[in-house]
């Protein structure tokens, strides 16, 4: 879920630093439909291309604003409950068939849902919000928050910067190749998450039907 270009995220990663991929990572994490994915690989691969930024420092604060947007988002779900997502989660993008998802998932798998939901753009966003809403116990949100915060930027962000600095050294053909195979894993994980989201949907779905 992203509305900006990505020349606008790396011009903002330029002026403003570390806080950006903060407030970012926060305001995603809390609900708000940013790039989040985007970011945190835009800015390990500025930081890789420039050295404006200490990869050791990035990774770190992208894990303290993904953390903080979760723990915000939880005390909102559990604040406003289920029912007022259900009437009006559609105008944040949370649609029926999310939040039949969102709580199938969080029934049958509990925490592994926020540790892994970290990996998948829709739950990740949504994620936090669902948790506190499905009044799963702060103890336990707060342990696979940080665990999935932390995995997830570490992958992402020293990924990235490792790709960009390897592109960045080997010139010709073999750093154009190495591009071309990171581009091809991109998109075969986002068709790997579309196809697998789709599939919750539906065994969701037949499980809500079965306890009606």
């Amino acid at each position: 879920m992203s509305f900006l270009p990505l020349q606008t995220l790396i011009g903002l990663i330029d002026h403003y630093g570390y806080a950006v991929i903060f407030l970012g990572l926060t305001l995603e994490s809390i609900g708000l439909p940013l790039p989040g994915e985007s970011l945190m690989i835009g800015a390990a691969l500025y930081a890789a291309q420039t050295h404006h930024l200490n990869i050791f420092i990035l990774v770190p604060s992208a894990a303290a604003g993904a953390i903080c947007g979760d723990q915000i988002g939880y005390v909102i779900g559990r604040w406003i409950g289920y029912r007022a997502l259900a009437r009006w989660g559609r105008k944040i993008g949370l649609t029926d068939e999310r939040l039949e998802l969102g709580r199938f998932l969080f029934r049958k798998y509990g925490g592994a849902v926020v540790f892994f939901g970290r990996f998948i753009a829709i739950l990740r966003t949504f994620a936090a919000v669902l948790a506190g809403a499905n009044r799963m116990p702060w103890h336990s949100f707060l342990l696979w928050n940080a665990l999935g915060g932390i995995s997830w930027t570490a992958l992402y962000g020293f990924g990235a910067y490792i790709l960009g600095d390897a592109v960045k050294r080997i010139s010709g053909p073999a750093g154009i190749a190495m591009a071309v195979i990171g581009g091809v894993a991109l998109v075969a994980a986002i068709i790997f998450v579309h196809r697998n989201e789709n599939r919750l949907i539906d065994d969701a779905r037949r499980e809500m039907n079965r306890t009606h």
